[in-house]
């Protein structure tokens, strides 16, 4: 078993670590405070090619495995969750839907400028009455010959106010149930699409996250993606990849309060000596660093099941489960190390452990990785 980088993996790694240090650690906490959208640096992250990594070439992306793109999330979120999560969307669920199944139109007029980081995109899958439960849509999409006319309400909308395109999955046929379901391509500005207010959020306080409102907005028919009735079975595929690169910034936020923690118990003292010469400290970081490195053999696992056209479906459920538990554990951990000081801000490791709690809930709850990774057991 192979377990080393290439040379180019590695180089991507060592960018996005220098990025995110000489990037995102300025300012952080202000954005945090203040929940300011990282404007310039998502530009900047555009420029670098974060935004379109896995988009093949033709369309202005990078054209790198999923093995890279975890590699950036993990750097990024050390730092920035709010900034990686805003990657992540772009990635995983936007670029990678329209890449595999939107039509070269599709592809050429919408994906060329995301995978270049010139706009910004959004998927629209939540609703106040069906999260998780995606057979459960609300909103409609009803046929009228050319074009849809689309009314209903999306929640929790990462990127939500600052996205350009936005992919919305609604209901066409409901005496269809799930096969009457179909995913859409929508743009900001279009008449009667309405930009909720911004969520005050416990953590990832710099990404912007919104309610969505349609009032008989006119989709044209070019712009359902797949066959009809496809939406579906495009959420579960676009989701299945999606909660890699969320398990990729999990692991991000633990080995970056991790590494927090163990800076700090090298030079704070008590009792006359580091407190890392402490065994009571010493041993939570081997459990910490034992953890971590069990939840980065599972996100690499998904990840090369990925690059290697193996189902991921399973793989991927296992470490964003196990990862973003590590998340939370991790940093609750690091604010304990750092006792009084882990509960000030300018420490960075409080943030952290907020900004941990949510790799749990998006992309699918804890509970229903479980449901995934059961019924692929059960499945034989």
């Amino acid at each position: 078993m192979d377990f080393s980088l290439s040379e180019e993996q590695l180089m991507i790694r060592d960018a996005a670590r220098d990025f995110a240090r000489t990037e995102l650690l300025p300012g952080v906490i202000e954005r945090d405070n203040h929940q300011k959208f990282p404007t310039e640096q998502v530009k900047k992250m555009g420029e670098l090619g974060f935004l379109g990594m896995m988009v093949d070439p033709k369309y202005g992306g990078g054209g790198m495995d999923t093995v890279s793109y975890v590699l950036v999330m993990e750097e990024l979120s050390k730092i920035d969750a709010s900034c990686s999560v805003i990657v992540s969307v772009n990635n995983s669920l936007v670029c990678y839907g329209l890449q595999a199944y939107g039509s070269e139109d599709q592809k050429q007029k919408y994906l060329t400028k995301l995978a270049t980081g010139e706009k910004l995109g959004a998927f629209c899958l939540s609703e106040p009455e069906a999260g998780s439960d995606a057979t459960s849509q609300k909103t409609t999409a009803i046929d009228k010959g050319d074009h849809y006319i689309l009314n209903g309400t999306k929640n929790w909308i990462t990127n939500g106010g600052t996205a350009d395109y936005y992919l919305v999955i609604a209901q066409t046929d409901k005496e269809k149930k799930h096969k009457g379901i179909n995913a859409f391509i929508v743009e900001k500005g279009w008449e009667g699409f309405e930009i909720g207010p911004k969520e005050d959020k416990l953590g990832i306080r710099g990404s912007d996250t919104h309610s969505l409102i349609f009032n008989d907005v006119k989709v044209p028919k070019e712009n359902r993606i797949g066959e009809d009735g496809f939406g579906f079975k495009f959420a579960m595929k676009t989701l299945s990849g999606g909660r890699i690169g969320i398990a990729a910034q999990a692991l991000g936020i633990a080995a970056g309060a991790y590494d927090l923690a163990r800076e700090y118990s090298k030079v704070r003292k008590a009792f006359g000596t580091e407190i890392c010469n402490h065994q009571a400290i010493a041993f939570k970081l081997a459990d910490m660093h034992t953890s971590i490195e069990a939840a980065r053999h599972l996100v690499m696992k998904a990840a090369w099941d990925k690059d290697n056209g193996n189902n991921y479906d399973m793989s991927g459920a296992m470490a964003k489960l196990y990862a973003s538990q590590v998340a939370m554990d991790v940093t609750v951990e690091a604010v304990q190390v750092h006792g009084g000081n882990g509960y000030v801000k300018e420490y960075h490791v409080e943030r952290l452990m907020r900004d941990a709690k949510i790799t749990q809930i998006y992309e699918g709850t804890s509970e229903i990785q479980k449901i995934v990774i059961s019924r692929g057991l059960l499945r034989d």
